[in-house]
């Protein structure tokens, strides 16, 4: 019982993302979309629509720390949503570009939030043992959001009307309903409980992620009740909420620089490029538009059933920094071969070469089945779980900063250097994933299997939480007898 909860809590929370990313992808092929708001999708214009989204992302990552250590993941969980009903319902019933414009910067918001929130509440809920499965369900929703986004755009472009693009905008409507309402049903995370000083709320919470009822049954429970409690407590009594606590140590300072690194290695892979313009990078492959739909969806179904099997046999197997070094590494080989196909058989110049087509289609494939088995969980896995709980809502929000503004500028640029610069815009990240692959391999520790409370001994700031209590109850004791004496 105590398992099928926590994978229900991470999936349902998760369902934030479902249709946000993808749908964007699609819609800006559409040409009543097109018509209506005068570009096309190769445009600066364009660029905006996807960029102005990702850049309120930015904004509501940076936010979400505050948000969450103010009134806690739950409900900032539910802000999200509440932005996000708001930012779609102006998408859709949009009459102008910049009512477009404002609707993409609000949806932002929401999805910067809960792409903070989400990982950091699921990594606060989840058994060690599983952490990367649960933390990684974020990214398998995350996959079949993009999925039915995919194949909500290849059947709309039939349809004649506004419609055609009004419906799958609204659509995204249902989720953040969904979270929104549902949400409240959820429990509070207990670390952020114990940090409010709400211990014994904590740990009921505990013992019903244990899937007992009664709290004298469970030795597990309230051993890992006492240690969270230990070392969240001793944490308070040394806590700044200081931005610079992020660097005040070594320690810190590695662990700061893995959460924003894996986050910014992500963006480097290229995914986001494939992920907004595959339509138009499979154009420059040579398809005609109806086809290069059809593909898209096709792609936006390889990379979650590949996420799937990743998180449920691998990930918590063979850890975090393996994946990482198998995704930038293929990434290497991917992006080489695009850019030499790309560079040999230019579009528009009367040049229809199958066997070239076909693979250039296959290495963005590819790119996307090894981004599931990589970045795309592990990212968001170790972006949460490296900080201590006092500085983990503000570390990974800072971490998810650096993911949306990397999102944005790739966003804004990917456009335009397709056009002007074609297949050497491909070479930008055979080089980006080889730095990844250095950076990774030399930098970045393990932390499969340990607790969120074991962190300090993976950075090399142990601390025995107990004896800083004990210190710390010493002193008051102390204290309080001088007062007596002097009295």
């Amino acid at each position: 019982m105590g398992l099928f909860y926590n994978i229900f809590i991470a999936s349902f929370v998760s369902i934030g993302s479902f249709l946000f990313g993808g749908i964007i992808s699609s819609v800006l092929t559409f040409g009543r979309f097109q018509g209506y708001f005068g570009f096309d999708e190769a445009s600066n214009l364009a660029g905006a629509v996807v960029s102005t989204f990702t850049g309120g992302c930015f904004f509501g990552a940076m936010g979400a720390g505050w948000m969450n250590d103010r009134i806690g993941r739950k409900r900032s969980i539910q802000i999200g949503a509440a932005f996000a009903l708001w930012g779609c319902a102006m998408q859709a019933g949009a009459n102008n570009f910049a009512c477009l414009l404002i609707g993409r910067i609000v949806a932002g918001l929401a999805i910067g939030i809960l792409s903070m929130t989400v990982p950091l509440y699921n990594t606060e809920i989840a058994p060690p043992k599983i952490r990367g499965f649960l933390v990684g369900l974020a990214q398998q929703l995350i996959g079949i959001g993009f999925i039915v986004a995919n194949w909500v755009g290849y059947g709309s472009q039939y349809l004649d009307s506004n419609t055609q693009w009004r419906m799958p905008l609204g659509l995204q409507l249902v989720p953040a309903a969904l979270l929104l309402i549902g949400t409240q049903f959820l429990p509070y995370s207990p670390r952020w409980l114990l940090e409010v000083g709400r211990d014994e709320e904590a740990r009921q919470v505990v013992y019903q992620l244990h899937g007992v009822k009664t709290l004298d049954v469970s030795e597990a429970a309230e051993e890992e009740f006492l240690k969270m409690h230990d070392s969240i407590k001793a944490e308070l009594l040394t806590r700044s909420r200081n931005v610079a606590d992020l660097f005040a140590t070594r320690a810190m300072r590695r662990r700061t620089l893995v959460a924003c690194g894996v986050q910014i290695f992500g963006q480097f892979t290229g995914i986001n490029v494939i992920n907004y313009f595959g339509p138009q990078m499979y154009q420059t492959l040579g398809l005609d538009a109806g086809k290069t739909l059809l593909v898209q969806g096709i792609y936006g179904a390889v990379g979650p059933i590949t996420n799937f099997f990743f998180i449920i046999f691998i990930l918590d197997r063979v850890g975090r920094k393996k994946p990482l070094l198998l995704g930038s590494g293929i990434n290497i080989v991917t992006f080489s071969a695009l850019s030499a196909i790309v560079a040999s058989f230019p579009p528009g110049e009367g040049t229809t070469n199958l066997v070239a087509q076909r693979a250039g289609i296959a290495m963005i494939f590819l790119t996307s089945i090894f981004f599931s088995l990589s970045f795309g969980p592990v990212s968001w896995v170790l972006a949460s779980e490296v900080f201590p709980t006092g500085v983990r809502s503000m570390g990974t929000s800072l971490a998810t900063c650096c993911n949306w503004a990397f999102n944005v500028l790739f966003s804004q640029v990917s456009p335009i250097a397709m056009k002007n610069i074609g297949w050497k815009f491909y070479i930008l990240f055979v080089c980006l994933n080889a730095f990844d692959f250095i950076v990774i391999l030399l930098f970045f520790p393990e932390t499969k299997g340990k607790t969120l409370e074991d962190m300090a001994v993976v950075f090399g700031d142990e601390v025995n939480a107990r004896q800083v209590l004990d210190e710390h109850k010493y002193a008051d004791d102390l204290s309080q007898k001088h007062e007596i004496e002097h009295v």
